[in-house]
């Protein structure tokens, strides 16, 4: 089976996004997008933009390694493992964290998504990064055999 040209589209824009191009989100994002992850839910190009910006403001590298790729219609997933550095997460040091998205591309052939559903552990990334929350997560964590 050949790569999904717009869903290859979707993973080289990602490993290119930072602070400095949150602005051409157009390209793969329809106007009336509708993004969620675990921590948000953002309706709308404009909000979205606002919260890549805010969100890229404090990291210093962004990568993924982008796995599984499938697509049927409109609707594709991907698994990935992002490396993150932020400046105010476990003392600026990189972050791994495993997860999926679920994608539904336009109905107009424009190759662009209209739906942005990301899946991951909100804990491994933000919760147990933070000094004080971070010990008590990682200790529950560890008493539910987690």
């Amino acid at each position: 089976m050949s790569p999904d040209p717009d869903l290859e589209a979707f993973c080289a824009f990602y490993n290119k996004l930072d602070k400095s191009c949150t602005k051409n989100l157009y390209k793969i994002y329809t106007p009336d997008v509708s993004f969620a992850d675990p921590l948000h839910r953002i309706d709308g190009l404009p909000a979205l933009e606002a919260y890549f910006a805010a969100l890229y403001e404090n990291v210093t590298a962004c990568r993924f390694v982008f796995h599984d790729r499938q697509r049927q219609g409109d609707t594709a997933f991907v698994t990935w493992t992002m490396h993150l550095a932020h400046r105010r997460l476990d003392g600026g040091r990189e972050i791994t964290v495993e997860g999926a998205s679920r994608l539904l591309f336009a109905d107009d052939g424009s190759g662009r998504v209209r739906e942005h559903r990301d899946y991951f552990d909100a804990g491994a990334l933000l919760y147990e990064r933070v000094p004080l929350l971070g010990t008590a997560i990682r200790w529950l964590k560890r008493r539910a055999g987690g």
